[in-house]
C-alpha cells in the first residue's frame, strides 16, 4: 500500500486532466521555490560587493526562509485542490501566492533601501 495524503482519499477521482494542472500548479510552484533557493546561494556568493555582510546575511535568509515556506505552502495547495477537486467543492483561495508576493517584496525593499543610501 502506498501513502496517500487523506485528501486523496475522499471522493470520487477527477477527470485526469484537471488533476494533472494541479501536478503541474505544484511542480511550478516547486521551481519557484529552487529558483528562492538559487537566488540565495548566487546573492551569498556574489552579494558581497553589493552590499554589507550583515544585509547580505538577512536576505539570504529571507530568501532561504522563504523558499521553504514556499515548497511547505505548494504541497499544501497540492493536496487542498486535489481534496476540493474530488469533493466537487470550489477551489481554495491561493495563499501561497500571498507569500511569493511578500517574499519578493520584502526582498525587493530591502535592496532598494540598501541602493538607496549607498
Amino acid at each position: 500500500m502506498t501513502w496517500r495524503p487523506k485528501s486523496f482519499r475522499l471522493g470520487a477521482d477527477p477527470d485526469p486532466r484537471f488533476t494533472l494542472a494541479n501536478e503541474r500548479t505544484f511542480l511550478a510552484w516547486i521551481r519557484t521555490a529552487l529558483g528562492t533557493v538559487a537566488a540565495a546561494v548566487g546573492f551569498e556568493a556574489f552579494g558581497a560587493d553589493v552590499v554589507g555582510a550583515g544585509v547580505r546575511s538577512t536576505v539570504v535568509v529571507f530568501l532561504l526562509v522563504g523558499a521553504i515556506f514556499l515548497a511547505v505552502g505548494a504541497f499544501r495547495r497540492w493536496c487542498t485542490v486535489e481534496g476540493a477537486l474530488r469533493l466537487g467543492k470550489g477551489l481554495p483561495v491561493p495563499t501561497v501566492a500571498v507569500l511569493a508576493t511578500g517574499l519578493v517584496v520584502g526582498t525587493s525593499l530591502t535592496l532598494l533601501v540598501v541602493a538607496a543610501t549607498r
